[in-house]
């Protein structure tokens, strides 16, 4: 049996460990699962298996659309080729750029390959916030719907 709960737009994180607590309890008494939905988080479930213990808290957020995959593709092309990664190596959307060697510097460059590639200006605040392939690409989504707007 799956319980629901729907929370309200405006939430306090107090008020989610409450509720969470408590349907948690439900699951784990029940074995059953539970999922929550608001506008920030769009999904989260917990469940538990009758064969374990153990439980699992899944989350995705859709507060802002993920990047086409093209250009996520052409992020992880430069990347590459700003950071001379070796041949084999993979650069995904969940590449941290510091995993992959990168040091501020670096980064700047990244962003500045970045601009010249699709033709946008990446301010320094929004600069400082891309740790991953993802952030970059969704920030370019963002920025390139912004101009054509």
């Amino acid at each position: 049996m799956a319980h629901c709960l729907a929370a309200v737009a405006s939430f306090s994180p107090s008020a989610v460990r409450r509720r969470l607590s408590s349907q948690v309890a439900n699951v784990i008494s029940s074995r059953s699962s539970v999922s929550f939905r608001s506008q920030k988080m769009s999904f989260v479930s917990i469940s538990s298996r009758p064969s374990s213990l153990r439980f699992k808290i899944c989350c995705s957020a859709t507060g802002e659309a993920q990047a086409k995959k093209e250009t996520v593709d052409k992020v992880c092309m430069i990347v590459k080729k700003q950071l001379a990664v070796p041949d084999g190596t993979p650069v995904t959307a969940e590449s941290k750029f510091s995993e992959l060697g990168a040091d501020s510097l670096d980064t700047v460059e990244i962003v500045m390959g970045l601009e010249e590639e699709f033709n946008i200006t990446v301010d320094e605040t929004s600069a400082q916030d891309i740790a991953t392939v993802q952030d970059a690409a969704d920030l370019i989504e963002k920025l390139v719907t912004e101009k054509t707007a």
